[in-house]
């Protein structure tokens, strides 16, 4: 019944949650009664039969009984109707988008944290992802986002300058490519040691944790021309109090030169 008013526009779709709910709570015929007093029940394909008085039945009457099969058959519905994915045989006017899919939230997405061995490689898996390759001139990496320099596949005078956050983007700002650039693997370092060494560092420049402010990596080729495929990593660390220091690191993380704070 309350179906039939649900699809002649008796009711609207919170009125008809709220009595359905009501009904399967109720314990007497005359509450069921209550709950279509107000709605014109012609077409419904049940009726409800006429009580005498407003009493409370008695338990263990055939009042109670046939209001629990009154609320049995509701359940029913409820429960085929929620199983089978189909619309309710008592209402043609279900919305099909309300029936559960039984589809699970997809929570897999690239790395936002990059400072830490897993945000690293998700990075570098991104780039290899878009492009094929982790080759470039430069790589700076922040906790939350990064931008590497590469070559333009289409005019080798020009350097494309893509940003990460989450994912890279679309629209690479343009550059000219400077003589003394040269493109390296940007990925070809030890990612555990070189984490390992990023968190060192404010320690080994002689910054206090709590003076610093941010930390980024820079990597790009080195200078060594019998290493010409090897990589620099520069480990920057700036501070509340408007300085601060780098250290220029190895592929394996170890340390070439200090420039602490001056």
């Amino acid at each position: 019944m309350l179906d039939t008013a649900l699809s002649e526009g008796q009711l609207s779709m919170a009125e008809h949650r709220q009595r359905v709910s009501a009904a399967t709570n109720a314990a007497t015929l005359g509450e069921l009664q209550s709950l279509t007093a107000d709605l014109q029940t012609s077409n419904a394909p049940v009726t409800l039969p006429t009580l005498k008085s407003p009493k409370r039945i008695q338990d263990g009457g055939w009042g109670i009984r046939l209001a629990v099969a009154a609320v049995l058959v509701l359940f029913g519905v409820g429960i085929g109707w929620g199983i089978f994915g189909s619309s309710s045989p008592l209402s043609s006017g279900a919305d099909p988008g309300a029936v559960p899919d039984g589809i699970a939230a997809n929570t897999q997405a690239p790395p936002r944290l990059l400072h830490s061995a897993n945000g690293l490689n998700g990075l570098f898996a991104q780039a290899r992802k878009r492009w094929g390759d982790t080759m470039g001139y430069s790589l700076t990496i922040y906790p939350e986002y990064a931008s590497m320099e590469r070559a333009d596949p289409k005019d080798a005078r020009r350097t494309l300058r893509y940003v990460y956050r989450g994912g890279w983007n679309d629209d690479p700002s343009v550059s000219a490519t400077s003589e003394d650039e040269r493109l390296v693997d940007l990925a070809e370092f030890g990612v555990n040691a070189i984490i390992g060494r990023l968190r060192g560092a404010p320690q080994i420049l002689g910054i206090e944790q709590s003076e610093v402010k941010s930390t980024y990596l820079n990597i790009e080729a080195g200078e060594d021309p019998l290493a010409a495929d090897a990589v620099v990593i520069s480990i920057y660390v700036s501070t509340t109090y408007e300085k601060g220091g780098y250290l220029p690191v190895d592929p394996q993380g170890e340390v070439l030169s200090q420039h602490p704070p001056s």
